[in-house]
């Protein structure tokens, strides 16, 4: 028989992938909303010439607090015209991002990148002008398609009523990629640009943006923020987010500059602590398994206190989501025989 707990995580994936499922079951964090679209400030942060990042201003004093931060974000300026990178959860933070990258140049923007189909990344696609060319996962783009409605309503659920989520509409991607794939766009200048869809390594729709020529790594949710925060692995997947974060870390070189999906401007150290974290929980739930514990007994046993370092959903993510995935993943493995 399934356990309260399992119920909970069958719930909400069932919420995240098809709307018409009920939202009642689904466990709420300590808090909502998780972060105040009405009350968030976007700045920018300038990386190198023609590379910006977005970050909202607490960031930089609330991050290694443990206190949930809002979506980053950022642009690309070349001399054919600009990259933007996430869209925003809603107008009033979009026309924020708009208006910080006017401050710096009137080019065209050419394309917009959404590493999520979370609605905090994509939502405002609809804002951008018609001519721009949107730039999604291709699992992204089904799942908006056809669950709009659906992640509307669960991020209204996370993020609060009244903050310009319910006023959103659906705008599809142009161009996507598939999973394994990758995709490089000169945007003019030597600002080659590279997407890279290495599978799960949050959700399937997870998209990474990187630029070579100035080692600056678009992270997105996957990589949350520095410690003392974990990751949301709460789309019902563990082993597979276990070995594509292991991927693009070992991918990044040892000088990268990371903007992780919702923190401060950090480095490849500094996203080791989700690295850190995934091993953890995977070794110790893979010695549970092998004991025949059950999964409330091994939430008992598998409390990873050591990372528990003052995230305020360190709780709600761990007990809920983390580590039922992971128990689900290496159970559903060692029954089948998998490595």
């Amino acid at each position: 028989m399934k356990t309260a707990s399992l119920l909970l995580l069958a719930s909400l994936i069932a919420t995240w992938l098809f709307p018409a499922a009920s939202l009642a079951q689904v466990p709420l964090p300590p808090a909502v909303p998780i972060w105040d679209a009405n009350k968030v400030t976007l700045t920018l942060h300038k990386i190198t010439d023609g590379v910006y990042a977005v970050i909202p201003a607490t960031a930089e004093r609330e991050t290694t607090k443990g206190i949930p931060q809002a979506t980053t974000g950022g642009f690309i300026i070349g001399d054919k015209g600009v990259l933007m990178i996430e869209t925003m959860l809603t107008k009033r933070l979009f026309d924020q991002q708009i208006k910080l990258l006017r401050t710096v140049t009137q080019k065209p923007i050419l394309y917009a990148v959404n590493t999520s189909d979370h609605g905090d990344h994509c939502f405002t696609n609809y804002l951008l002008p018609a001519s721009t060319l949107i730039i999604q996962n291709e699992f992204a783009k089904e799942n908006l398609r056809q669950n709009y409605a659906g992640i509307k309503q669960f991020m209204v659920r996370l993020f609060g009523t009244g903050r310009g989520i319910e006023a959103t509409t659906y705008r599809p991607a142009d161009i996507t990629i598939a999973k394994n794939n990758s995709l490089k766009l000169d945007l003019g200048g030597g600002k080659v640009v590279e997407f890279l869809n290495g599978g799960t390594a949050q959700s399937p729709a997870d998209l990474f943006v990187w630029l070579p020529s100035a080692k600056v790594f678009w992270a997105g949710n996957p990589f949350i923020a520095e410690a003392p925060t974990i990751p949301w692995l709460f789309d019902g997947y563990f082993l597979e987010p276990a070995a594509n974060l292991r991927k693009m870390y070992d991918f990044l070189p040892a000088d990268a500059i990371v903007v992780p999906g919702h923190g401060r401007i950090t480095t490849k150290a500094g996203i080791k602590y989700t690295i850190d974290y995934v091993a953890a929980l995977q070794s110790q739930v893979e010695a549970a398994v092998s004991q025949g514990l059950t999964l409330e007994q091994t939430r008992q046993a598998v409390t990873l206190r050591e990372f528990d370092k003052g995230y305020v959903l360190f709780n709600w993510l761990h007990s809920n989501f983390n580590l039922p995935n992971a128990y689900k993943d290496i159970s559903t493995n060692k029954a089948t025989g998998k490595r």
